[in-house]
């Protein structure tokens, strides 16, 4: 283990909106990991300034130098590329507002990422999200999109952009190869990363912006998930999630841009792919009535997302 208090040459970036109770209990979990990042950048896009007073108060234990900014334009992706651009360290580790760190867990995030010098990226595991064995019908549909069946589809990204979390197996080694990372707490290496890190295709809640940016990444690097640096993600309501039809539209436009922009599938079967992923997405979930009530918004939303993939230049 590192010296107690030790701080490592890591840039955290926060993109933060409206989320100032769960910012505070993000910042006091930092201040109680025994390795901390050197600075902390947080962008907030909040329309008031709970958020900005959070970030000016002192935390005991917390060695991160903060630096605060507002943000020139709202959106997940648009912040963090704000943040980036403030950093000043070799590694830049993504951070969401509303995480709670596990003892050791940037120590171990950090040591991981030291130990191969080809890793480009390495993702922390989330303890209330993580990779479940499939049923037969979800297993039928990955060996479909996949093309072959596999022993497990854990940090996978199959098909047309269906990505799968890494698992907690304890026979797995600590430090696990994996396809893609989340941007929920993830440190890489700078030089691995494009400038800007995200497209300007992510707009809003940014949907699978940390798919795009980790499989662009992987291109050339390898990735991995440090299967023992915890975090619990508390994962928060927002205006972007409540709307229906909009998260529907933006999850499937998205999910063509990563399909044929980044993972270069055009085949008329990856499209066939695409539409067999869509399609178990709106109706597996039809079991619960809320789902039902949920149906017209998120049709609409396909319907519009169709509409626009139609109509992009190519």
């Amino acid at each position: 283990m590192l010296d107690e208090a030790h701080k490592v040459p890591v840039s955290a970036v926060v993109p933060t909106r409206n989320r100032s109770i769960v910012l505070r209990r993000m910042l006091r979990s930092l201040a109680k990991q025994a390795v901390q990042p050197e600075e902390l950048i947080l962008v907030d896009a909040s329309l008031d300034n709970e958020s900005e007073s959070v970030c000016s108060a002192t935390f005991e234990g917390l060695k991160s130098r903060i630096v605060y900014q507002r943000a020139r334009e709202v959106g997940a992706a648009a912040q963090r590329n704000q943040a980036v651009s403030l950093s000043s360290q070799p590694v830049i580790l993504f951070l969401d507002d509303d995480i709670v760190f596990e003892t050791h867990c940037i120590e171990r995030l950090w040591t991981a990422l030291q130990s191969d010098a080809g890793l480009g990226g390495v993702s922390a595991m989330i303890t209330n999200q993580q990779y479940v064995t499939p049923g037969l019908v979800s297993r039928s549909l990955f060996k479909i999109l996949n093309g072959q069946s596999r022993a497990s589809y854990a940090g996978k990204c199959i098909g047309p952009a269906l990505n799968l979390l890494p698992e907690d197996i304890p026979t797995l080694p600590e430090v696990v190869p994996v396809e893609w990372l989340n941007t929920t707490c993830t440190v890489y290496r700078r030089n691995a990363l494009p400038k800007p890190p995200f497209a300007s295709h992510f707009t809003g809640y940014s949907l699978m912006e940390d798919l795009a940016l980790s499989l662009l990444v992987g291109k050339t690097w390898k990735l991995a998930n440090a299967r023992t640096a915890r975090i619990y993600h508390d994962s928060q309501p927002s205006e972007y999630k409540a709307n229906q039809a909009a998260l529907a539209r933006m999850e499937l436009v998205n999910r063509h841009y990563v399909m044929t922009k980044i993972l270069g599938r055009t085949r008329k079967s990856d499209y066939a792919k695409l539409a067999l992923l869509e399609t178990f997405g709106v109706v597996t979930p039809l079991v619960s009535p809320r789902a039902w009530e949920a149906l017209p918004s998120v049709l609409i939303g396909k319907a519009s997302a169709i509409r626009s993939i139609i109509q992009r230049p190519s």
